[in-house]
């Protein structure tokens, strides 16, 4: 069975398309406009193994808010789509990312359940790239992509001094844990008591 999905999202503040392919190699083609993004987006996919492409334009002349939220949401709900009914797979991941100083732990359960715990102090820092990604929004785009998927995510700072390493770091795990949790691991049927997640 092929997991993927797309999803076109539309407002007035933004216009978004997304393709992901929860069986791919690792191939993406990401345009937000906002280029660091584009950067810790290409992570996902690139540790997710996720063949992912991602267009999105927004009214990042006022803000780029608008267009990293509606970005996450998307893709989070592209990713539940593309995750189906779950059978088969491993459903829990966990681990420590490192990137040089900065380490993040990551857990997270496919379980159905949307909740975050977000537990990293962000290093004062200046926005970064052109047009600015505000750090602080690292916790609302993890926070957004988790609750429309449906994902139980905890992700803490170990340590970190470069803003930087801190973001890609957490991004990194999030992609490496979510390419952990989704492989297919068994023959079939649903990992939960329940029989549904």
């Amino acid at each position: 069975m092929s997991r993927t999905a797309s999803r076109i999202r539309t407002t007035k503040e933004t216009s978004i398309e997304i393709w992901i392919d929860l069986d791919g190699t690792g191939v993406t083609d990401i345009s937000t406009g906002i280029p660091f993004y584009d950067h810790m987006l290409d992570q996902i996919g690139r540790h997710g193994a996720f063949d992912l492409k991602i267009k999105a334009i927004g009214d990042i002349e006022i803000d780029t808010h608008h267009t990293v939220e509606d970005v996450a949401i998307t893709l989070g709900e592209c990713f539940a789509e593309a995750l189906g009914d779950k059978a088969g797979v491993r459903r829990f991941a966990s681990g420590k990312y490192p990137l040089d100083e900065a380490l993040i732990d990551v857990a997270l359960d496919l379980s159905g359940r949307p909740h975050v715990e977000w537990h990293v102090e962000m290093p004062e820092s200046l926005p970064l790239g052109n047009p600015a990604f505000d750090p602080q929004l690292a916790e609302h785009v993890v926070s957004s992509f988790a609750t429309a998927a449906g994902i139980t995510l905890h992700v803490e700072m170990v340590r970190g001094r470069n803003t930087h390493h801190v973001i890609e770091a957490t991004f990194k795990g999030i992609a490496r844990a979510l390419r952990d949790a989704v492989r297919i691991e068994g023959p079939g049927g649903v990992p939960s008591t329940k029989g549904v997640l």
